[in-house]
């Protein structure tokens, strides 16, 4: 009895099986066309996405990086309008910008920031740095505090502490000491808005997380001036 009913569900099992692969035969030969009409557009398509990538994508960015190397040598010797604009024999950091995008790389924005911060260009240098992406801390927190001191040259100081808040919290510890610089970029503004408690509060975090840092060595001079005030 029992080897019965074994063998009428394994029957039934075939017959499910046999009746989902003729319905899929069906559903094949009935739609045929369609089939093979997705399949040829799904290669098109991925052909035509290969043949860009090399063709047009790997030309550029190789083009753009070679563009990129007198721009960098002209920023690291300080010529920040020649690093920037050009001089019709290499291209700047906003040409390769205008005519390869992001394909020099995502630095390109991160330099064209900082040229147009060196020369006065507050505005110009935060819409660059709005647009520079960065897995690398160090980096990252530096083009932040960067826009700091963008929007501390506007006189937007709201906006200045809070990129320096950002720049800090990127990578707030020991060993970072950049972050001192920040912190006390992060304490003048406060006190540009009137907030000295605020001021203090980040002053002795750099006497007390990095006291062997540059701004460690002279921030008692801050502190004392604040405290003589209360």
């Amino acid at each position: 009895m029992a080897k019965k009913k074994v063998d009428e569900r394994e029957q039934a099992r075939q017959e499910r099986v046999s009746e989902t692969v003729s319905k899929t035969d069906q559903f094949f030969r009935e739609n045929k066309k369609t089939i093979y009409g997705i399949l040829i557009a799904l290669l098109i398509i991925g052909l035509a996405i290969v043949g860009y990538y090399k063709l047009v994508y790997q030309p550029k960015a190789k083009e753009a990086a070679r563009q990129m190397y007198p721009a960098e040598a002209n920023f690291r010797s300080g010529e920040f309008d020649l690093a920037l604009n050009g001089d019709g024999n290499v291209l700047g950091f906003s040409q390769i910008i205008d005519d390869f995008g992001a394909k020099g790389g995502r630095d390109v924005y991160f330099y064209a920031g900082l040229c147009e911060y060196n020369l006065g260009n507050y505005q110009q240098a935060i819409d660059y740095l709005k647009k520079y992406k960065s897995d690398e801390a160090i980096t990252k927190a530096r083009a932040l505090a960067c826009m700091g001191d963008a929007y501390s040259g506007l006189e937007n100081y709201k906006e200045a502490l809070r990129c320096y808040d950002q720049a800090i919290a990127v990578d707030d510890n020991f060993s970072n000491i950049f972050n001192a610089t920040y912190m006390l970029k992060a304490g003048v503004v406060c006190e540009q808005l009137g907030d000295n408690a605020k001021a203090l509060s980040y002053y002795k975090a750099i006497k007390d997380k990095y006291p062997q840092s540059m701004e460690g060595y002279d921030i008692d001079k801050y502190i004392s001036r604040i405290e003589s005030q209360q």
